[in-house]
């Protein structure tokens, strides 16, 4: 298909943009440059275009990418210029590899004529993001463009998705070219598997109509695929018990009968034992990353392991799986239900469950002084009506938040999963909100990644979004802080954050609102005012100090040997 409908020149800019409209891209985020400036010249002719972005900082803009990308499912876009703008996505891009987050990243570079003259603001952009991208190029000649652009956004968005980089000279946007290109593209050697193979799906379902103990383990997978109709409709068909990894929250529904909740490190009790007691784990979408399985050794030690995972290179790679099936997940749910007849658990089974849950539920206490922060994360669950996007940085907030806003739809939890990247929570939500304008986005972070990437700030400002921004405040680290009481003696090295902000003061200098709460008995009512509030709040909740995220799997233990349980 042409980019370009006339015979009129161009510069390598005007086909980049024509590329963009083609693919219906709505939105980018980025921050200009040097080499850029010819891209952010064409982006200024083509006016309404797009809804540009601009960021306070390139790591905001990556993450309000993946924020965006997440609860729609599009790519998300992202320009920066050459240099330390390029390398300021880094983390963004690492994580959105590792969580599996389409985004399709413009990098400006220095002219071919210097290109590894140690030029200013020159930087290996292939050799930096080779091991961290799906695919990444760079732009050698502007009657590539269209076809590298449409690769691109190809290749991000279908089999595991991921980010692509694709790095442009600036001589290759600046300069004039006359002629029509043609965007179309052949990529025999990228060819993702989505059907399943039917021999393993009739293997799988021997295996269930036999299985005494089974066990459904949902994944991002689940998510990233649209399946969560699918996988609930066979989990009601075989009354199977259904756990999550962090990432596949909100994939089955958390307040429904069969939902045991979250499993890993600071998974429930209930999902832990039953992942440790199963005869038949049916794995969809997951990778089983280490902090879902605890040692290897004791991760379902008698169950037949199926594993359905589009990315071939994930099943087998860390746990030993006897039923491989390489497909997309909501494929392979689809044939799973077709073909399979409705089977019968041993009632033992699912009463001890049940049982698992009444006895050892999710536990805390009520604080004597400031709040408990799992109290402020199902207060905000009730004043949200469990409706909200959810979005968080990583440490014990994100584990509260997962443990206690009981997600009952898909595509509303928004969390930094494999890399756990500290000030991804803030920037995250305003993608989703711009994604999403009508829908209520709440950013739960920690005082400390809140700190990262709170200049962008500035965009609620400008923009007016109805973020609402929950600070847990604890005055430290606080999953840093935790591991050194349990692990290293309370030797508080370095977690303890003495001096801070006035963030209700730092709130009110972007003229958004600040509130602070202090203690349990005016929260409700602080939340009830900040949710009616029109317009963007910042609420700086102190919590507990000394509080712990349990359950909790220590290093080198096994999913049965949790501490901070309770009966």
């Amino acid at each position: 298909m042409d980019v370009c409908p006339s015979n009129e020149p161009m510069t390598g800019a005007d086909v980049l943009v024509r590329a963009l409209i083609e693919e219906n891209v709505d939105t980018i985020f980025g921050y200009p440059g040097g080499a850029v400036l010819p891209i952010y010249d064409a982006i200024y002719k083509v006016e309404k275009a797009f809804d540009h972005i601009l960021t306070r900082h390139e790591q905001g803009a990556i993450h309000a990418a993946e924020g965006y990308a997440r609860v729609t499912g599009k790519p998300g876009v992202v320009i920066a210029t050459s240099g330390p703008g390029a390398t300021n996505l880094v983390t963004g891009i690492a994580d959105a590899m590792i969580d599996s987050l389409p985004l399709v990243i413009f990098t400006g570079q220095v002219a071919r004529t210097v290109i590894g003259t140690d030029a200013f603001q020159e930087a290996d952009v292939m050799g930096i993001t080779t091991p961290i991208t799906k695919h990444n190029y760079q732009v050698q000649s502007i009657r590539d463009l269209p076809r590298i652009v449409k690769e691109a956004f190809h290749i991000a968005s279908t089999g595991r998705k991921g980010p692509v980089v694709v790095d442009i000279p600036k001589d290759i946007s600046a300069n004039l070219s006359g002629k029509v290109f043609d965007s179309s593209f052949e990529l025999p050697g990228y060819q993702p598997t989505t059907k399943p193979n039917p021999l393993q799906i009739k293997k799988l379902s021997d295996s269930l109509a036999k299985a005494k103990r089974p066990l459904l383990l949902a994944g991002a997978g689940v998510l990233h695929s649209s399946a969560s109709e699918e996988l609930k409709t066979f989990a009601l068909k075989h009354a199977l018990p259904v756990t999550t990894t962090l990432l596949g929250l909100g994939s089955f529904p958390g307040n429904h009968e069969l939902s045991l909740g979250m499993a890993g490190m600071h998974g429930t009790y209930t999902a832990n034992m039953a992942l440790y007691e199963c005869d038949l784990l049916i794995n969809i979408g997951a990778r089983f990353d280490d902090r879902l399985t605890g040692n290897l050794k004791h991760f379902a030690p008698n169950a037949v392991v199926a594993h359905v995972d589009i990315d071939p290179a994930e099943i087998g790679k860390n746990v030993e799986t006897h039923i491989p099936i390489v497909a997309d997940a909501k494929e392979a749910l689809k044939q799973l239900i077709a073909q399979t007849e409705p089977s019968q658990n041993d009632h033992t089974w699912m009463e001890k469950l049940a049982d698992n849950k009444r006895q050892y539920p999710l536990w805390y206490k009520n604080a004597e002084e400031k709040i408990s922060p799992q109290v402020l994360i199902k207060a905000v669950h009730q004043v949200t009506k469990g409706q909200a996007i959810i979005t968080t940085d990583v440490g014990q907030h994100q584990m509260w938040a997962a443990q206690h806003y009981t997600f009952e739809k898909p595509d509303c939890w928004v969390t930094s999963g494999g890399l756990g990247t500290m000030g991804f929570g803030f920037p995250a939500a305003i993608g989703a909100q711009l994604a999403k304008p009508d829908a209520t986005v709440v950013a739960i972070v920690g005082d400390g990644g809140f700190q990262m990437t709170l200049q962008e700030l500035s965009i609620l400002q400008e923009r007016n979004l109805p973020v609402k921004v929950i600070i847990v405040n604890n005055e430290a680290l606080g999953m840093v802080r935790q591991w050194q009481q349990t692990f290293y003696e309370e030797r508080y090295s370095e977690s303890l954050l003495q001096v801070q902000p006035d963030f209700v003061k730092l709130a009110e200098s972007y003229s958004i609102k600040g509130m602070r709460v202090d203690d349990e008995a005016s929260l409700q009512g602080a939340l009830e005012y900040a949710f009616r509030y029109d317009g963007p709040v910042v609420m700086d909740c102190r919590v507990v100090a000394l509080e712990n995220v349990y359950p909790m799997i220590a290093p080198g233990k096994g999913l049965h040997e949790m501490i901070g349980v309770k009966p």
